[in-house]
C-alpha cells in the first residue's frame, strides 16, 4: 500500500520546470528559458496580457478577462503548472527538460 502511494505522489509531480510556453490563440507565442527575468505583453482580442517570469516561476500578472481566475492563479513553480486566461485566449505552461508531466494517472 506505502508503495502505491509513493508511486502515485511520485507520478504526479511535474518535476523542476525549465521553460515557460506561452500560447495565444491556441499558437505558441514564446518559449522562454524560466532562468530568465522579463515581462511578455501578449495581445489578445480583449486586449494585453502580462506575463511575468523571475526565479525560476511565472505568473499572469495583468489580464483583461472580467473574473481574472488566471490572475488568482499565482506563480507557477513546476513542470506541468499551467494557468489558462479563456476570455483572452491566453495560456501559460511550464515544462521541464522531460516535456511535460502527468495530468493524471491511470493503471
Amino acid at each position: 500500500m506505502l508503495l502505491i502511494i509513493a508511486s502515485a505522489i511520485w507520478g504526479w509531480q511535474g518535476g523542476r520546470a525549465a521553460q515557460v510556453r506561452v500560447y495565444q490563440g491556441g499558437k505558441l507565442f514564446a518559449q522562454v528559458d524560466l532562468a530568465a527575468t522579463r515581462t511578455l505583453v501578449v495581445p489578445g482580442p480583449l486586449g494585453d496580457t502580462v506575463i511575468e517570469i523571475a526565479a525560476g516561476k511565472a505568473r499572469i500578472a495583468a489580464d483583461p478577462s472580467p473574473r481574472q481566475y488566471c490572475v488568482r492563479e499565482g506563480w507557477l513553480t513546476q513542470a506541468g503548472e499551467a494557468a489558462i486566461c479563456l476570455p483572452n485566449r491566453t495560456s501559460v505552461e511550464l515544462v521541464g527538460n522531460g516535456g511535460r508531466g502527468f495530468d493524471s494517472l491511470s493503471y
